[in-house]
């Protein structure tokens, strides 16, 4: 297979995983520390009942979702391995951007979840691969 073909579908791949990790991990993460009394998903004002346990629920599912997807983009790449890992992190990066404007949350998780979950992730994710750069 061509291999910037093969990169492209890697990447597709390592963002559909990333996507489908996060959605089943909050979904299980939810059910086995749920929010507090009156917290509803669907209603923002909730949020603000969320204390630093219930953080840990979408923190976990950004990083692991990132370490995954791009995992495998790394396994599956047909070169450029790294890259397209981290591509997969940027990919979901701007996932995470967009929900820190749109889910209110502390400044602190913000910023714990943007600078830690994404990128970084992805790196370990390529690394663990075993794949070269």
């Amino acid at each position: 297979m061509n291999p910037i073909l093969r990169n492209i579908l890697a990447v597709v791949a390592g963002v559909v995983a990333c996507l489908f990790t996060n959605g089943s991990l909050l979904s299980a993460m939810m059910k086995l520390n749920p929010g507090p009394a009156g917290f509803d998903p669907n209603v923002m004002s909730t949020y603000a009942l969320l204390g630093a346990r219930h953080l840990l629920n979408p923190f976990a599912a950004h990083a692991l979702a990132s370490l995954v997807g791009a995992g495998l983009a790394a396994l599956l790449a047909g070169h450029s391995h790294r890259t397209m890992a981290l591509v997969v992190g940027f990919v979901h990066l701007l996932g995470g951007i967009a929900a820190a404007f749109l889910i209110p949350a502390p400044t602190w998780f913000i910023a714990l979840d943007l600078l830690v979950a994404y990128i970084p992730m992805a790196w370990l994710g390529w690394k663990f691969s075993g794949r070269p750069a």
